[in-house]
């Protein structure tokens, strides 16, 4: 009996010892939107959270033009899971990004307004993103849609 009572507490300290460490809770969430000038290369930066991204893909997959890059605003939130929420004027859509090993990977693209964002701005409203777009209702979004409010 002390053998198998041995045994399983040695097994114990064995499989402890094997899985992998989890930090939770944990919240990503930028606490206000970057706005973000396009360069002439197609890259937008932020000092403020050390990060910086070519964004040329992004923009010809919205615009479907690749050459009239630069003075381009983008706005960008993080969620409080770690998703990009990414969208500018004119844009019809907000992409959802989350990150991969040197880059972001495309998780969702959420129509908001079939005929292009005029005034756009990110607000978080946890566990929400909101969009605003001038005086039009806003739409609460996820990394999933849209979440309330009707797709336009």
């Amino acid at each position: 009996m002390k053998a198998i009572f041995i045994l399983i507490y040695i097994s114990f300290f064995i499989l402890t010892g094997c899985s992998s460490l989890m930090l939770k809770p944990a919240d990503f969430a930028w606490p206000v939107e970057s706005v973000l000038s396009v360069d002439g290369q197609g890259r937008i930066q932020n000092e403020r959270y050390s990060f910086s991204l070519n964004v040329k893909a992004l923009l010809f997959a919205e615009t479907r033009d690749s050459v009239n890059i630069a003075k381009v605003n983008l706005r960008m939130i993080r969620d409080m899971k770690g998703y990009y929420f990414i969208t500018a004027s004119q844009f019809k859509n907000v992409y959802v990004f989350e990150q991969t090993e040197g880059g972001l990977k495309l998780k969702n693209r959420i129509l908001v307004e079939q005929n292009g964002l005029s005034e756009p701005a990110l607000n978080q409203r946890v566990p929400f993103i909101q969009v605003v777009n001038g005086k039009n209702p806003a739409v609460l979004l996820t990394e999933d849609g849209v979440f309330e409010g009707e797709k336009k």
